[in-house]
């Protein structure tokens, strides 16, 4: 039961060196209300851990490097058309959204989105069979401290090692585009930038807790790495394939088809298509980093009449925009680590 601790035996102390504060080593009476803050132990046991890991600077590395050929390629681009971009609004957000024409270095976004779930997998695959490998998971919820501390103390510290990742690659892209252009932020790109690693982060932390569910469920690392990883190139590989099969069986396109037919099967496709989370982040980061974007669905001819076109929209209006795919993915995070916690709550746990 949450907040009950474990029956197990075990010394003082859990697994991989943490020591635990003096209150905290403490037992407790009958009666007496837990201790609060013990999943800040692991949490911060945890984040060391990652942050002096190999894999934590591996990450950085690629990503870092990733991301920065990528903002040097749209900004050589942009410094090539001076003039056709001098005194565009947004100037700066559209240096990570957008990317050279000209080139096949994707965008920024696009690399975070491709690459983004690498993160969440890496910190959370092993989470827990790590534990059951080492066989330190009794001890580790043995008293003072409780299951659920072990598994929201790793989940919190898996996503601030994504968080600090990210926002050191978001500052490297921003130091390069300043270097290479002088853009200098103005309020409501930041306030865009923001909006946008929330987003980020939450798309990530999606996830952090499937792989985290996958390392519950999985007795051995490699299996659930292995299921990870899987999931994450089927639906970045084949999702769109399956997607269109789907869209097509149900509302078929004939050779002779009209109008309706044609926007019936674009507007299946697309609903569709927002089931995985990869397309609801490219939506969010559609609307937060172009102020231009009104619509990422599908519009007729007829509905355009009257709109201006090009309209450089505040950050309130994109933020309303985007605000159905930023709930929708900071939901499926919470509901995916809502099954990893009950899931592991109910397993036996044997010394």
């Amino acid at each position: 039961m949450a907040g009950q601790p474990d029956t197990v035996a075990a010394d003082e102390g859990s697994a991989r060196g943490i020591r635990l504060p003096a209150r905290l080593r403490r037992g407790s009476s009958a009666g007496e209300r837990p201790l609060a803050g013990r999943w800040l132990v692991i949490a911060d046991k945890e984040l060391g851990d990652h942050i002096l890991g190999v894999r934590f600077f591996i990450l950085l590395a690629i990503l870092g490097l990733a991301a920065a050929g990528a903002i040097y390629s749209t900004a050589s681009y942009v410094r090539g058309n001076a003039q056709n971009v001098a005194g565009l609004p947004g100037l700066f957000v559209l240096l990570f959204s957008h990317s050279d024409p000209n080139s096949q270095v994707p965008s920024f976004a696009v690399i975070i989105g491709l690459l983004g779930p690498l993160l969440g997998i890496v910190f959370g695959f092993d989470a827990v069979n790590g534990e059951r490998a080492e066989r330190t998971l009794p001890r580790l919820v043995a008293q003072p401290i409780h299951r659920d501390d072990v598994i929201n103390g790793k989940f919190v510290a898996g996503l601030s090692a994504i968080a600090l990742v990210l926002g050191a690659v978001v500052l490297i892209v921003a130091g390069v585009a300043f270097f290479e252009l002088g853009v200098v932020p103005s309020a409501d790109d930041v306030a865009r930038m923001l909006a946008w690693f929330v987003v980020t982060l939450a798309y990530i932390g999606l996830w952090l807790a499937f792989a985290m569910l996958c390392s519950v469920l999985a007795r051995r690392a490699a299996t659930s790495a292995v299921a990870a990883f899987s999931v994450w190139i089927a639906l970045t590989l084949f999702g769109s394939l399956v997607v269109g099969i789907l869209s097509d069986a149900l509302a078929p396109v004939p050779a002779t088809a009209t109008l309706d037919q044609q926007v019936a099967n674009a507007q299946l496709r697309l609903d569709l298509s927002r089931i995985a989370p990869d397309q609801l982040f490219t939506e969010a980061t559609a609307y937060l980093l172009d102020p231009t974007t009104q619509t990422v669905g599908i519009v007729l001819s007829s509905q355009t009449e009257g709109a201006l076109p090009n309209q450089v929209l505040p950050f309130e209006q994109s933020l309303l925009l985007g605000w159905a795919q930023a709930v929708t993915l900071i939901a499926l995070t919470v509901v995916c680590f809502g099954i990893t916690y009950v899931v592991f709550m109910r397993q036996e746990v044997r010394a």
